[in-house]
């Protein structure tokens, strides 16, 4: 077994109770890392085509990858992955802490639950043994109290990954939480958590994960931290992501009014202000970091006083994201109401980025009259009106109130209002959209579009691209080569550090070189070149848009929201007259991969390049609509 992984992963069947360990092969290991590279290829194999999302024959995984829980640099991830109820394809969720690294330490390397319980239970893992605990106690609780009861009964020691109130009740904006603040966020994975009444996954031990070469290892990391002093990483350490909400905003990064305002006319620099750098840290008690990270972009806030005060003695910092989706998105800029949204959405296990994108969905609705007051229970859901805001956060996690209309996003709430609330739902096959917006950085349409979770700002592309790889060409040259080239490349980076359970800035900081050296090092995989790297990558792309294809789902035919692209183009900021080329862009990249034009099948060609031959026949007998042109 090479280093970096303990070999083996727990397979529970919740309709029988039935806990099995299953040994990893190395060659499988070699091929798909861990994370979401691993996950997606056990549930291709194991996931029929056709299995209902919320249903006994959907597969809920927990993986780590190989640098989790070392002594890499962030080595701190683990996801979460399914098919989504939320968006009907593939599905994963990335979350920081120290849940991954201490599953690690019990013994696993992740976990994969099947079928449905008969009552609530929580998985217990204690050192390499594995067991079903009933969860009564702990149902029905938020995810702090949860927490804390589960830890009283186990050990401080203990980690727990757990849903709220709002998985509980299978809500599709749900997720998975650790640490009463780290969130497995995207997906609507915690619904799928409810579903199999699984309140928690508690672990705790203390075996090492074995290194091949530990001491090379603590050598990258000394080298690459000393040699990496100045420009994001500062940022990164003294506010963390709050730092660039307010350059965000100005830029046209962050989307402002639900998508269709701009950060010079609808939400100006001293509202942005107020909800980014300094005017966070203002409200912070310390500073808070993920397993033996360098950076620790994290904090623990202030109870504060009066409305929007804390209801527990400490909170989370909101993330840039969170604080778009409360802040600019609602043209909310009162900080204490968003720390306090941000609150809710941990104690309930609530995906920030889709509850706040659906709450500025509901306010331009209301604000257009295609909601009423009736509707709301007399809320007034107006821009910027920050105590309506946080109320509906609070409704849509108790599922209680207008909230239960909402609770399950944007598409699905769109479904019930009819055709004239459609121009305002931003969402990519049920995904609400992340807080980057294409307009600003163009090669977001290709991820959000042509990703197996569409969406998703995480998974590649410019906007994370790694500072020692470059290419030179203009971000509006929609058909460049070059520009598909880059994108291609960028793509399999994040699939690789995905999958290798490191976190994001531990490469858009440091360089995909570490990211390669520390897998090297770990591992003892010292063969392992730059082009092995890459196609690993794209070997993790194609397995996750196999899961899709086999479902007959073609990226092309997903909906394309307007404001997305810039149709109609904005009048006003810093992205005004932008209307972007993505289909020139997508097939340019299609091109690039050699995936077919219509139906997005890579061809016979690709999969061989990738070992991947197995899959032919699967993707030949799939039945994938093709468009007629894109």
């Amino acid at each position: 077994m090479p280093g970096g992984y303990m070999g083996k992963i727990l397979c529970v069947d919740l309709s029988s109770g039935r806990l099995s360990d299953e040994a990893l092969p190395e060659s499988l290991l070699r091929d798909y890392l861990g994370g979401y590279g691993l996950g997606a290829r056990l549930l291709y194999d194991r996931v029929p085509a056709g299995a209902d999302p919320l249903g006994p024959a959907n597969i809920l995984g927990f993986l780590t990858g190989p640098l989790t829980g070392t002594n890499a640099l962030i080595g701190s991830r683990f996801v979460v992955v399914g098919k989504s109820p939320k968006t009907g394809t593939w599905g994963d969720a990335n979350c920081g802490g120290q849940f991954g690294p201490y599953l690690k330490f019990a013994g696993y390397d992740g976990v994969l639950v099947s079928g449905i319980s008969p009552k609530p239970v929580y998985i217990l893992i204690e050192d390499g043994k594995a067991s079903l605990q009933d969860a009564a106690e702990v149902w029905g609780h938020k995810t702090a109290e949860s927490e804390a009861l589960l830890k009283h009964r186990h050990g401080e020691k203990a980690q727990v990954a757990l849903i709220g109130p709002a998985g509980e009740k299978v809500s599709l904006l749900a997720c998975v939480m650790n640490e009463e603040g780290r969130a497995a966020g995207r997906s609507g994975l915690g619904a799928v958590m409810g579903a199999k009444r699984l309140k928690a996954i508690v672990v705790k031990g203390a075996q090492t994960v074995p290194v091949a070469d530990d001491e090379r290892v603590r050598e990258i990391r000394r080298k690459a931290l000393a040699e990496c002093k100045e420009g994001f990483l500062e940022t990164l350490k003294k506010y963390g992501t709050a730092g660039i909400a307010a350059d965000s905003a100005a830029s046209g990064d962050s989307p402002i009014k639900n998508w269709g305002g701009s950060g010079q006319f609808d939400f100006q620099p001293e509202h942005a202000d107020r909800i980014s750098d300094d005017g966070v840290v203002a409200h912070q008690q310390r500073k808070y970091g993920c397993y033996r990270c360098p950076i620790a972009c994290g904090g623990i806030m202030n109870q504060g006083k009066g409305q929007f005060a804390l209801s527990l003695p400490r909170g989370h910092k909101p993330e840039y994201e969170t604080l778009a989706a409360f802040g600019s998105m609602t043209l909310n800029d009162n900080i204490e109401a968003i720390i306090k949204a941000n609150e809710l959405c941990n104690e309930y296990g609530l995906d920030t980025i889709s509850t706040g994108c659906t709450v500025s969905y509901a306010i331009e609705c209301y604000e257009n009259e295609i909601i009423s007051p009736i509707d709301t229970g007399g809320l007034e859901l107006r821009w910027g009106n920050a105590a309506a805001i946080v109320e509906l956060t609070r409704q849509i996690g108790a599922r209680e109130g207008f909230g239960a209309f909402l609770a399950d996003g944007i598409r699905v709430a769109t479904q019930k209002l009819g055709p004239e609330a459609i121009t305002y739902a931003i969402h990519v096959q049920g995904e609400e959209v992340a807080m980057h917006d294409p307009r600003f950085l163009p090669d977001l349409a290709t991820t959000y579009l042509m990703d197996a979770t569409p969406g998703r700002h995480t998974q590649g592309g410019a906007l994370v691209a790694p500072p020692d790889m470059k290419f030179d060409y203009d971000k509006y040259d929609y058909a460049s080569a070059v520009h598909a080239q880059a994108h291609r490349a960028f793509v399999n980076i994040t699939h690789v550090l995905n999958s290798a359970g490191v976190c994001l800035f531990g490469v858009s900081t440091f360089g995909y070189k570490v990211l390669l050296e520390q897998l090297r090092a770990v591992t003892g995989w010292k063969e392992m070149t730059d082009e092995d790297f890459m196609r690993t990558g794209e070997r993790i792309a194609v397995i996750r848009h196999a899961f899709n294809l086999r479902e007959g789902l073609n990226p092309l035919r997903r909906n394309i929201p307007g404001r997305l692209v810039g149709k109609p183009p904005l009048t006003t900021g810093p992205l005004k007259g932008v209307t972007l080329d993505y289909a020139a862009q997508i097939r340019a990249y299609l091109k690039e991969v050699d995936w077919d034009p219509r139906t997005t099948v890579p061809s016979p060609a690709a999969l061989r390049a990738l070992g991947l031959e197995g899959l032919i026949p699967d993707l030949q007998r799939a039945n994938v609509p093709a468009v007629e042109t894109f």
